[in-house]
């Protein structure tokens, strides 16, 4: 017998809403009062979400189980496998010093205008690396470069924490993307391209407030060229990647036109006076930093690995490869959904030769070219383990949590109830992204909770259905800047470790200032351009 979900076990469409929440609220609590870590709320989170879906929802216990494991299974290999090899790469490139030859090669083509420091490190160079790998880590590289440059400790957080928000959607190779498809099912591409379309607008203002916040309303006056070409250049390569390649590249092909881009531009233009932090004029022919490596000519060692990763992800994951397609089991659970009365199902289309695996091949391709010692590939996988493990318990947990919440009924009668709102939700969906990664700390997590939910209120409300739970992902991305997760990731290499609520109240204004630039782009879409949301 297949089993029929509840709409309103209250009896009471707020009653049962407020149920519904009854996850949520012990998550908030958990991660926001109690302050305890990300995995172990997880766990408490599921074990308050089977209880409810079996004993208020009715669930069958034995099919919520076999949800739950579908779910996890999802989030191991959609997240994981994905985010470990990301994460090996880097430490590869950091073990062997070829991503130093990188750093050090970025570092020279800067000229000693802190505007022209902060798009090519702190924009470009951070979206390359939220691309890579994500979870805090472009503010832990950003930072300490700024702070060389002279940019003060707080402030050079807050750049690179704020220069961070539009590349996170298609962080970890397209991990929040896969994410969000996985409890939609939705098709991962159409996400992309939708997401794809949002960022692409809120690419536009980030480059300006970061000339703002280094040099004031001066450094944009005589540096505007630089924030048109920063954003535009980002943008241009972002934009085509994720419409018509899927959520791998956006971040890293986007990054890496951003840099040739601004690099041509100071081939042909310069700024007529050269500023300093705080927009404080200084001699043109300053370096940028003191103790500046010798000069690298021709970084190939560095910029080589990068290429590869580019190469063999775009031919094992484009729209030419069926690689992906291949699925050898399909595990699921099915249930007559409460809203529509039509079958639901959560499934694991288990593909093996999905992203991840593409980025093991990378991998394998870039040690044949380093050719790392043994002791150093040691360093490696003790590294990635040390800075990962805790994620990647998340990940399969939350997912978990998500199918039997989506499975069990409890997100829909959740959505029942905020359909009410009407079209106003379309201004509470990116903030409901935003309040989850600010206490998860995950915009794949925030996905995973909140993707099936949103999507279900679009229908409801009969709004573009790719909209709302895009919009979920960018409110999501607008609020990295704040999630404690990723600050204490980000602020290990400054004088702010173990102090990160610092961080996150000197960063909070700026990205209120943002998710209310986020929801006016979801306004335009839903009330300007819906056609670019639907399927």
């Amino acid at each position: 017998m297949v089993f029929s979900q509840v709409l309103d076990p209250a009896h009471s469409v707020f009653g049962s809403t407020l149920l519904a929440l009854a996850p949520v609220i012990v998550l908030l609590l958990l991660l926001a009062v109690f302050r305890i870590s990300a995995w172990q709320a997880v766990i408490v989170g599921a074990l308050v979400t089977i209880a409810l879906g079996v004993t208020v929802w009715h669930a069958p216990f034995a099919a919520t189980a076999k949800a739950y494991g579908i779910g996890a299974g999802q989030g191991f290999w959609s997240v994981d496998w994905i985010v470990f090899w990301g994460v090996v790469i880097y430490n590869t490139l950091v073990v062997t010093g070829a991503f130093d030859v990188f750093k050090n090669w970025l570092i020279e083509q800067a000229t000693a205008d802190i505007r022209v420091q902060t798009l090519l490190i702190a924009w470009a160079f951070g979206a390359l690396l939220e691309g890579l790998v994500g979870f805090g880590y472009p503010w832990a590289v950003v930072a300490p470069i700024l702070i060389a440059f002279g940019i003060a400790d707080l402030p050079a957080l807050r750049v690179a924490a704020l220069a961070n928000n539009a590349p996170v959607s298609y962080g970890a190779l397209g991990a929040p993307v896969l994410g969000l498809a996985a409890v939609t099912g939705l098709s991962a591409t159409a996400l992309s391209a939708s997401i794809g379309k949002i960022v692409a607008v809120l690419a536009l203002a980030p480059p300006w407030i970061l000339l703002y916040l280094v040099s004031g309303k001066r450094g944009i006056k005589t540096g505007w060229p630089l924030a048109l070409v920063g954003s535009f250049g980002y943008i241009i390569g972002q934009y085509p990647t994720s419409q018509y390649l899927g959520p791998y590249l956006p971040d890293v092909i986007g990054s890496l036109v951003c840099f040739a881009a601004l690099l041509l531009l100071l081939k042909v233009w310069q700024p007529k006076e050269t500023l300093g932090f705080g927009g404080v004029p200084i001699p043109s022919d300053r370096s940028p930093v003191a103790d500046t490596p010798p000069r690298q000519t021709a970084p190939l060692r560095a910029l080589l690995p990068f290429l590869i990763l580019v190469i063999v992800v775009v031919a094992w994951t484009g729209p030419w490869s069926k690689l992906g397609n291949w699925t050898p089991f399909a595990p699921s659970v099915s249930a007559r959904s409460s809203l529509g009365h039509t079958a639901s199902a959560v499934t694991w289309k288990f593909a093996p030769f999905i992203a991840g695996t593409a980025i093991l091949v990378s991998w394998l391709l870039i040690l044949a070219y380093l050719r790392p010692r043994g002791d150093q590939l040691r360093r490696v996988f003790r590294s990635t383990f040390q800075q990962m493990w805790g994620a990647l318990l998340v990940g399969p947990l939350i997912f978990g949590l998500a199918a039997v919440y989506n499975f069990s009924g409890i997100a829909n009668s959740m959505a029942n109830g905020f359909s009410h709102l009407g079209t106003w939700f379309v201004v509470l969906s990116p903030v409901l992204g935003w309040i989850a990664v600010a206490l998860s700390g995950s915009n794949t997590s925030s996905n995973a909770v909140f993707g099936h939910f949103q999507y279900s209120v679009a229908q409801l409300i009969h709004a573009p259905v790719l909209l709302l739970p895009s919009l979920n992902s960018l409110g999501a991305e607008v609020g990295k800047p704040i999630a404690p997760q990723t600050a204490s990731v980000g602020v290990a290499t400054t004088k702010f470790v173990r102090d990160e609520g610092q961080v996150i109240r000197y960063n909070m204004g700026w990205t209120l200032v943002i998710l209310a630039y986020l929801i006016g782009i979801g306004a335009l879409f839903y009330f300007v351009l819906p056609q670019a949301m639907r399927i």
